[in-house]
């Protein structure tokens, strides 16, 4: 044992809350009363009677008995009721107090604090080292009263904290909190006795009789004894896990027992680790004092010994609790709570013990999170709030990071606006973006709710969320930076927590990965780390990730009993499994959401012996994300709705097998045994596919309904056109866009048939052109807006003749017959000088669909890899091949005098299938004398306005 000076470093404490100081100065005589205040706005826009509910506001009334304030309003009940407290201090003129406490006057608050905890006052109170007082007054001889100083050190908070205060390196060495409470002790001799062999502490005169029977519960009826389940945790990595019985009497002192399972005679040489899981557990790790443990009882404080502990190092149990823990251990849910004098406790299996293990890896948070430990996976990648199943990717970061005593993960904000080049560029793949430099940095436990992280409505930009993980000692370990924007903040910092979370897990499912391939992994995932720092912080890791894994193989399909027709599994040779029930078209689509009854057994084949581990009535995973085991989702997609499937699998390492399996002694034979494996049974009860934009998410970016927006942009640009109209306008999409790029526009016009989505259109357009500056050169200078309620198959003379018209991705929500009647119209009517139109490629829905019959050979004539795709869209009544739009858009310029160009985005023209959206461009001929009387007669006027605006008014 070595041992050295250890003087005290005073941490300089934050100063308090003037809620704080209010408390420390009239306690519960200060009553907070916090009220909700509910405000409205207008929204402003003409035409619609539209409300705007104003964010919640709260303000506080703090009665005290020698005033009452009132707070002004604020978004936070806390700000409120700060607020109020501080406007109380200075109406009372109380002024905060900025001077630390000296080295001895923390000592001085450490040795009160110790007394105090054995003053008769102590023993009546409901805290929870009471209870180990009143426990111990039920033990006999010399160890009556007697109380370990592990105990005190980790029921007392406020003991703890000081002596924190006194010395930072508490916290990395627990041992040193009981040096202090010894010491502390030692200074109160008189009172207190203490023994340098003995790890423990008791009063010289015994509690008065009348505090210790109004204290201790009296026992009622025979001494019973209580059976509790715990876990035996050997220090040697070759032995096993064990779960063990406490049988705890009830005149006794459980201590005492957890002692004996440790081969000592009695608690005052256990050491206690900090509580495991919540903060209100009672789960922790008992271990005896190492024999090179002896402690310098001098009483003074300021310099007590700092001790380093030979012996065997237990890997598991110092993974789990953070502190170093030598010998064998006793995991154990037992204790006391606050507010009850009853004994606390909960069995503790070997199936929490190995839903702990896994509980401490990214896979395992998400795994547990679905309560589906043998089915699914942590997905590879976010998609939506809607197809998410499980636990959020930023909320397992947090959880990962507070199971590793890691400081709460930092998430920054960074909000790009989209903004054209000032360049006309015949290129529309892609418009350059520039940085607002507008940041925002959020906590773990603060902001970025579902709720609040959203993009203001016409704010017209999209973010980027860094994230950075410090340890507790706020040294920075891992720093994220993605490169790809997202439309709302949620969305960028889930996205960031999952490319972590994806990353520590390669980590944590291969410990001992090769440096130069775990870095490469860093760089694909836009990660920066620091090797020394990350390694230290999950070192233990590899030792448990040896002791639970053994030899057991990686999962792999196995061939199946089955007797009907067997399916071949790609790239796994011989592999097969057996699909019975009906087949019916169920072709899926990456995004399409799987719901399955599934479960999934235990079996020893050569002995016909089968124990169910786990099973779901309504398990739903979305295709594409790799959210479950790769044979499950490869098998699934295979299926139609209603049919069932079995197949087996070699066995997953034997932790995942543990955590899942309710009892334990029946599963280990089998486990253990060469011929074992998992047998999976599942049904296909639905299939819920995809909205088109999810599909084609899932395949491009930037997304294709972005890349059609920039295509119509760039030919905005291009032609130098000062009007538009928008032909299917929906929520005004395109329209809102276009204030974000610097074109010639003046005038931007938009029709549709849906009065709610003109409604959304109307309010994002005036929140925008009403905070638009005339200034901005970069954006377009809108002199007019103007909203119309019509259908775009009838003909108003008010978009006679505009510069250009669009249509993107309208004319297939119509049946064939209208789209054919609305060409006619806007050609022959309407006569924009040029007209965009853009519609979905038929023949690439087998790409975006991944279509059972990809891989078969095309016939030029019957075109069979197509005839099975479906719609993208429920609502699509059409959709055209490139032959079929090509001929539908050239019959209707030859007709009309326009020419037509054919391109798209997505894809390539020069490769099959070509684009996944066809895009058609008419350009008008010369204009004849009926066209110019149209405009001029006012022929018809079918619109209805919906909303206006004019410069502003």
């Amino acid at each position: 044992m070595e041992t050295k000076g250890s003087p005290a470093v005073v941490v300089k404490k934050p100063p308090l809350t003037p809620k704080a100081i209010i408390h420390q100065k009239f306690g519960s005589k200060a009553c907070y009363t916090v009220e909700e205040v509910q405000e409205s706005a207008q929204n402003g826009c003409p035409g619609l009677a539209i409300q705007q509910k104003c964010p919640c506001l709260y303000r506080c009334s703090l009665q005290l008995p020698e005033c009452s304030v009132v707070s002004g309003t604020f978004k936070k009940k806390k700000d409120a009721e700060q607020s109020a407290a501080e406007m109380a201090l200075e109406k009372l003129g109380i002024c905060p107090s900025t001077n630390d406490p000296s080295p001895k006057e923390l000592c001085d608050d450490i040795i009160a604090r110790v007394k105090y905890l054995f003053s008769n006052e102590f023993l009546s109170s409901v805290h929870p080292l009471s209870g180990h007082f009143r426990a111990a007054l039920k033990r006999d001889g010399d160890l009556y009263g007697s109380i370990p100083a592990s105990v005190i050190s980790v029921c007392d908070s406020k003991l703890c904290n000081l002596c924190k205060s006194l010395n930072p390196k508490v916290e990395s060495n627990p041992l040193l909190v009981i040096s202090y409470i010894m010491g502390a002790a030692a200074r109160l001799s008189g009172s207190l006795i203490t023994s340098e062999g003995h790890l423990s502490i008791r009063r010289q005169n015994p509690f008065p009789r009348e505090i210790i029977e109004s204290s201790v519960i009296e026992e009622s009826g025979s001494q019973e004894s209580i059976w509790i389940e715990a876990i035996h945790i050997p220090s040697s990595l070759e032995e096993a896990v064990k779960p063990l019985t406490l049988c705890v009497s009830t005149t006794g002192y459980y201590l005492d027992v957890i002692a004996q399972k440790l081969g000592l005679t009695d608690a005052n040489k256990v050491l206690v680790s900090r509580s495991i899981g919540k903060a209100s557990s009672e789960t922790r790790l008992y271990f005896a004092a190492p024999e090179s443990y002896r402690l310098d009882l001098s009483p003074d404080l300021l310099n007590v010994k700092e001790f380093h502990i030979d012996g065997s190092l237990n890997a598991r149990a110092s993974y789990f609790c953070g502190q170093d823990v030598i010998g064998d251990a006793v995991l154990a849910s037992i204790g006391y709570t606050w507010k009850s004098k009853d004994l606390s406790h909960e069995d503790f299996s070997l199936q929490s013990y190995y839903r702990m293990v896994i509980g401490k890896t990214p896979y395992g948070l998400y795994k547990l999170s679905r309560d589906a430990l043998l089915a699914s996976k942590l997905p590879s990648a976010f998609t939506t709030r809607t197809n998410w199943r499980g636990s959020y990717p930023r909320d397992m970061l947090c959880s990962l990071c507070r199971q590793h005593r890691l400081d709460d993960p930092v998430f920054s904000i960074s909000s790009i606006s989209i903004k054209a080049s000032s360049e006309p560029s015949r290129s529309h793949k892609k418009l350059k973006v520039a940085d607002s430099a507008e940041k925002e940095t959020i906590y773990a436990n603060g902001g970025g709710t579902a709720t609040d992280d959203v993009d203001p409505m016409g704010s017209g930009s999209t973010f980027t969320c860094k994230l950075e993980i410090f340890s507790k000692f706020r040294g920075l370990i891992i720093e994220c930076t993605p490169k790809n924007p997202f439309k709302t903040k949620y969305d960028s910092i889930q996205h960031a927590s999952l490319k972590v979370l994806s990353w520590i897990n390669s980590y944590f499912e291969n410990p001992y990965m090769h440096f130069e391939k775990l870095n490469r992994l860093a760089d694909a995932h836009d990660i920066r780390f620091y090797p020394q720092k990350f390694l230290s912080e999950f070192s233990l890791y590899q030792a448990v990730h040896n002791a639970e894994h053994g030899d057991t193989p990686g999962a792999q399909l196995r061939k199946s009993d089955c007797t009907n027709a067997l399916h071949t599994m790609p790239g796994n040779g011989d592999c097969t499994f057996n699909i019975e029930g009906p087949v019916y078209d169920t072709s899926a689509s990456i995004g399409s959401l799987f719901c399955v009854i599934y479960s999934v057994s235990l079996v020893k084949e050569s002995e016909n012996m089968k124990e169910l581990l786990e099973s779901s009535e309504e398990f739903e995973f979305e295709m594409g994300t790799e959210a479950v085991v790769p044979c499950l989702e490869a098998i699934v997609t295979q299926m139609s709705v209603g049919q069932s499937v079995c197949f087996t699998m070699d066995v997953p390492p034997r932790e995942l097998i543990l955590a899942a399996a309710d009892d334990s002694t029946r599963i280990l034979p089998l486990l253990y045994s060469k011929t074992c494996c998992l047998e999976y049974t599942v049904t296909l009860l639905q299939v819920t596919e995809p909205p088109e934009d999810r599909m084609e998410q899932a395949f491009f970016s930037p997304p294709l309904s972005k890349q059609r927006m920039e295509y119509a942009v760039q030919h905005i640009i291009e032609c130098c056109a000062t009007n538009l109209v928008d032909f299917g306008c929906g929520s005004g999409s395109l329209l809102d866009s276009l204030l974000d790029y610097p074109t010639a526009l003046e005038k931007i016009v938009g029709v549709d048939i849906s009065h709610k989505s003109l409604s959304r259109a109307a309010k994002m357009l005036h929140s925008k052109l009403s905070t638009k500056s005339d200034a901005d050169a970069s954006c377009a200078i809108i002199k007019s807006a103007v909203l119309y309620d019509g259908s775009i198959t009838d003909f108003d003379s008010r978009l006679h003749g505009f510069d250009i018209g669009t249509c993107l991705e309208v004319i297939e929500h119509m049946e064939e017959d209208q789209a054919c009647q609305f060409g006619d119209v806007v050609l022959s009517s309407f006569r924009p000088r040029i007209l965009i139109v853009s519609t979905p490629n038929y023949e690439f829905n087998v790409i975006l669909q991944k279509s059972n019959t990809a891989g078969q050979e095309e016939d030029p004539d019957e075109k069979t890899q197509t005839q099975c795709c479906k719609f993208r869209n429920h609502d699509h009544k059409f959709e055209w091949t490139r032959e079929q739009f090509n001929s539908w858009a050239s019959g209707l310029a030859e007709r009309h005098n326009y020419s037509v160009e054919f391109s798209g985005v997505g894809g390539s023209a020069d490769v099959e299938p070509g684009f996944a959206s066809q895009i058609a461009v008419f350009r008008r001929g010369v204009l004849s004398e009926v066209d110019d009387l149209r405009k001029d007669t006012g022929l018809a006027d079918h619109y209805k306005i919906i909303w206006e605006w004019n410069g502003g008014q």
